[in-house]
């Protein structure tokens, strides 16, 4: 999960802002108290939709509370705890550990080994606490890791292994949270359902995004062999315009599998905020990307992060 998965902060109400940096901030809280400081600057916004959407089942109302926070430590920021926080803060520590594993291992990244011993109880401790999701992360990671590795020319395929991380993501979390009660039977599978879909669209997007650094590094993008690109007769804008008609179909396909899919959904809770970052955040963030514009990004422990832009 790469930072792609933000609300339209403008067509959020007042209300729904505060919610929404409620659960991100609370992420960010959970991950402190649980794992010390360093960990916390693993957190993206994709980690706060997560929660949003596995606890919007529940119908618990939020119990929002006032914290400092040690970033904007004048003013109190708003703070919300609950199972699904905490859920969603272990993702992206996993998530994180296993992306230091790749740089230290291919590229042989000081900060990763240096990061990857720090970080190494907390991850044992993810380990026991998610014995299951650990291994099939791991797992599907390796299989995504191999077939960049050979350059695979099927787009399909390496982002069918990354949308595999996502749908075992959103099931083990739901399982986690609602393994009980009145719950219908098939709710874990629309969980996955939501999470697959949601990982194709982002291995996409974040393909079409790096098409200009890919070129420039030559690093490997499943776009390139997957359409032909010629360096000899093509620029990056030239071939952002021969492939965009095919780009946004099968990435509009995604974004409608997952809103259907989310009506399968019994959604009890912030419902305008999930509708926002689907309807609206996935959306513009789509535009965005295919017309080439690219928002600064930030990085910390070599996660690619989008700007804080919605914290300031």
């Amino acid at each position: 999960m790469l930072g792609y998965v933000t609300p339209d902060k403008g067509e959020l109400k007042v209300r729904e802002y505060e919610i929404y940096s409620g659960y991100y901030c609370g992420i960010c809280k959970s991950i402190g108290r649980r794992y010390g400081q360093l960990p916390r600057m693993a957190l993206s916004y994709d980690a706060a939709f997560l929660a949003i959407l596995l606890a919007s089942v529940d119908g618990e109302p939020d119990a929002p509370r006032q914290e400092h926070c040690a970033v904007h430590h004048i003013k109190y920021k708003t703070i919300i705890q609950n199972r699904a926080v905490e859920y969603a803060g272990d993702v992206m520590l996993i998530l994180a550990w296993h992306k230091l594993q790749d740089d230290a291992r291919d590229e042989g990244k000081v900060y990763a080994k240096a990061t990857s011993a720090l970080l190494k109880g907390q991850y044992r401790k993810l380990q026991e606490a998610y014995p299951e999701l650990t291994r099939l992360v791991g797992e599907h990671l390796a299989e995504l890791s191999a077939l960049e590795e050979e350059q695979c020319p099927s787009i399909d395929r390496v982002a069918e292994s990354f949308s595999h991380i996502m749908a075992v993501i959103f099931r083990e979390g739901s399982r986690l949270l609602y393994g009980e009660g009145d719950f219908p039977e098939n709710l874990h599978e629309t969980f996955a359902k939501v999470g697959y879909h949601m990982g194709k669209w982002i291995y996409l997007i974040d393909a079409v995004d790096d098409i200009e650094e890919n070129l420039q590094s030559g690093a490997y993008n499943p776009l390139f062999p997957r359409f032909g690109f010629d360096g000899d007769t093509e620029t990056a804008a030239s071939f952002r315009e021969r492939i965009n008609g095919t780009l946004q179909f099968n990435l509009y396909h995604y974004l409608a599998v997952i809103s259907e899919s989310l009506k399968d959904l019994d959604i009890r809770k912030n419902s305008g905020i999930i509708e926002n970052v689907v309807y609206f955040g996935l959306n513009r963030k789509t535009e965005e990307i295919l017309k080439g514009i690219r928002p600064p990004k930030r990085t910390f422990l070599g996660i690619p992060k989008t700007n804080d832009q919605l914290q300031e």
